[in-house]
């Protein structure tokens, strides 16, 4: 029943999210003068609306996204007389502009919103590499017994003589930036002679020069299976940290700062898109499911399902708020029909009209949205593609967290 109701209030939270999206561009639209028509949340039949003025609100009965009709968003739509003068395509650019970028920004805010909700109640989590920190120093053990557990062992720690200490984070080993605990041991394991350590210490940086000792251990071979090795150790017990945790007072930097992460990373997201359909396409077809790959809204809500079922509230918010970021983000594409597209139109007309000016000549019309029909065609076919195929990937072949 938890997972039940876990997928129903993410699936309720991205439709909130994409009604937010929407009542950004209505809210800029009434306040730079714009006439709009309808604002509705969901599509097909109409469940019930009512009338504000001169917009028509409502829900309709298939709950998977909105829209917000303005008055004039092309110049081939049918106006009224009190409606062509106020027709979005005959406003200023600027108008025009700040129109189709409040949808995104509204998504931005709501992320911004969920980022500091996310810090205070758990913590945010370090995109990237993760800290390392000596948790113990030991002496080292010669080989490990049946499992692969080091025997016990006696002497003094290696890492100790050299002079490194509990709490110390561990920067570089040999000139290497350490990404991770995992990532550490690897230097280490293959390193002989002695290494040296870049370790931070009460502010201050040191290198440390640690003798390597050639130890037995179980190492990950071919097809992951464990077999016996010669590697280097140093006796260094390590610790890790996973999530930077926040007051009322500091969250608001610490939120600014993963914002940008999470802006980098959604940047990133966005250009390995096209990349993703091979990957996909060999889910479908019954291979392995990458856990990088892109999910659709089904599977994005089981995700947050699973989340709420196993009681992980944090996962839950951090799904959602980078769904919106994503959808914040790609919305700005600068191609038809996303609001991307039409504000590349609207700066297209602006610098076209300045140059005319600049030669003395009169402002050419409108865009002919209908010559742009058959690159918008092709835009809806390849994104209703890319769906489709996530949506078949995530019901076939979904990625598994738990």
């Amino acid at each position: 029943m938890s997972l039940v109701l876990g997928v129903a209030l993410f699936a309720l939270a991205l439709l909130i999210s994409i009604a937010w999206h929407e009542l950004g561009h209505m809210w800029a639209a009434q306040a730079t003068g714009m006439k709009v028509r309808r604002y509705f949340v969901g599509f097909g039949p109409t469940l019930w609306s009512t009338r504000r003025g001169e917009t028509e609100y409502g829900v309709k009965a298939v709950p998977l996204g909105g829209f917000c009709d303005i008055a004039g968003m092309t110049p081939h739509e049918e106006l009224t007389d009190d409606e062509r003068a106020r027709a979005m395509y005959a406003q200023p650019t600027w108008k025009r502009l700040v129109v189709l970028a409040a949808g995104p920004m509204q998504n931005f805010i709501l992320g911004f919103a969920l980022v500091v909700i996310l810090g205070l109640g758990w913590g945010l989590p370090i995109i990237g590499d993760h800290p390392v920190y000596a948790k113990s120093v030991e002496c080292v053990a010669t080989s490990t017994d049946a499992k692969g557990v080091p025997v016990d062992c006696t002497g003094p720690a290696p890492a100790a003589q050299a002079g490194v200490q509990v709490g110390d984070q561990i920067l570089a080993v040999d000139g290497h930036q350490v990404t991770g605990p995992a990532d550490m041991v690897q230097q280490v394991q293959k390193s002989t002679g002695s290494v040296v350590l870049t370790v931070e210490r009460d502010g201050q940086q040191m290198d440390l020069t640690v003798p390597v000792t050639q130890v037995q251990r179980m190492v990950a071979g071919e097809g992951d299976t464990l077999a016996p090795a010669e590697v280097g150790a140093i006796g260094v017990g390590l610790d890790t940290q996973y999530v930077n945790e926040y007051d009322i007072v500091t969250v608001w930097g610490g939120a600014l700062s993963f914002t940008g992460d999470i802006f980098k990373e959604t940047f990133k997201a966005l250009i390995s898109l096209p990349t993703k359909v091979v990957g996909l396409w060999h889910a479908v077809t019954g291979g392995e499911r990458a856990a990088d790959s892109p999910v659709s809204v089904v599977g994005a809500s089981v995700l947050g399902g699973q989340a709420v079922e196993h009681g992980y509230w944090d996962m839950f918010f951090g799904l959602l708020l980078s769904v919106n970021f994503f959808l914040g983000a790609f919305n700005l594409i600068p191609l038809l029909p996303l609001d991307g597209g039409h504000m590349a139109i609207a700066i297209f007309e602006k610098i076209r009209n300045t140059l005319r000016r600049w030669r003395g000549k009169i402002p050419a019309g409108p865009v002919d949205y209908y010559k742009l029909l058959p690159i918008t065609y092709a835009v809806v076919v390849v994104m209703g593609g890319f769906m489709l195929l996530t949506v078949t990937a995530d019901v076939i072949n979904p990625i598994k967290v738990f």
